[in-house]
């Protein structure tokens, strides 16, 4: 488990995942007025600490809870937090019967353009199960599977392999493109390592690149 402190009320903290055998990562924010976890792990090698420590800030700040999922496949521990903390959790609007799925406790769905708890406001993936989140406060991006994080530091598409048929490269990136009217800082990968610097000119250059298989 890594934790780090991006700004004030922004936090990224990292878990293994058990069926993709790697640490994921994770967000949390804190606004005036709410607590918002998205697409959290609770960090099996470390479950304890982890816990203890939210409790800590949830009985602390005395703020209402939720828990976005960016994609299904990101429900990971939703659905254990949503019931411990009493909280709302929100999913993607053509996704929510997967993550109802996974969590058994959907109470809200979004769709592109809705604006959520803490004022994070939803994006188009270029696929209707998945959507990107923009917290403008602090200028940064969190992508769900969509954009990964690159090995020479930037970020890149995901394969196609991890997509629905109909769904290529070209769609994604003519979906993803009003992004760069963002005035992007950082992106919050939830695969790889995260940009926290440059973050528009590091979402350009993946949308020029050539497509991967």
């Amino acid at each position: 488990m890594e934790v780090t402190e991006l700004a004030p009320g922004l936090w990224r903290w990292t878990g293994y995942h058990e069926e993709w055998k790697q640490e994921v990562g994770c967000v949390y924010l804190e606004t005036a007025d709410a607590i918002v976890l998205i697409d959290p792990i609770v960090p099996p090698e470390d479950e304890e600490r982890f816990l203890a420590a939210l409790d800590r800030d949830v009985k602390r700040e005395r703020k209402s809870v939720h828990i976005v999922v960016t994609i299904f496949w990101h429900a990971r521990s939703g659905g254990d937090l949503a019931r411990r903390y009493g909280a709302r959790l929100w999913a993607p609007s053509g996704g929510r019967a997967a993550v109802q799925r996974r969590t058994e406790t959907v109470t809200d769905v979004f769709r592109p353009g809705d604006v959520l708890p803490g004022g994070i406001q939803a994006y188009a993936s270029g696929r209707s199960t998945e959507h990107v989140l923009w917290i403008r406060p602090h200028r940064t991006l969190v992508p769900g599977d969509t954009i990964l994080g690159a090995d020479d530091g930037g970020v890149r598409l995901c394969p196609e392999s991890w997509l629905p048929a109909s769904v290529r490269h070209s769609k994604m990136r003519k979906a993803l493109r009003p992004l760069l009217e963002l005035p992007i800082e950082r992106i919050l990968v939830s695969h790889g390592e995260p940009v926290l610097t440059g973050g528009r000119d590091a979402l350009a250059r993946a949308l020029q690149a050539p497509s991967a298989a």
